[in-house]
């Protein structure tokens, strides 16, 4: 019994990346695949696409599309830099307005 749970458990993880990659492929996405690409619950992206904050389509009125690349960008939106980047940075202005 525990090899054939063992089978079962390892043909889920299988299917499971599957999926992902199928959802890698698809340009537009409906509305489950994009909680799923995002990983976030589906109250929480009824959420944001009513206050539009995420950018997506309503062509019909009722169910929403998104494209993967605009969500992409989306999440990708007030990146933070790195302590050694802002460090730099401060160099490089200390550099080039350096007062005599």
């Amino acid at each position: 019994m525990s090899n054939e749970n063992l089978i079962l458990e390892k043909l889920n993880r299988l299917e499971q990346k599957i999926e992902e990659q199928n959802l890698l492929k698809k340009e537009v996405l409906n509305f489950n695949d994009a909680c799923s690409y995002l990983d976030i619950s589906a109250s929480h992206l009824y959420k944001l696409t009513s206050q539009k904050s995420v950018p997506h389509f309503c062509p019909q009125g009722k169910k929403l599309y998104f494209n993967r690349t605009e969500l992409d960008e989306w999440l990708q939106r007030n990146r933070q830099s790195s302590t050694d980047e802002i460090e730099k940075a401060a160099a490089n202005y200390l550099i080039q307005n350096k007062r005599s």
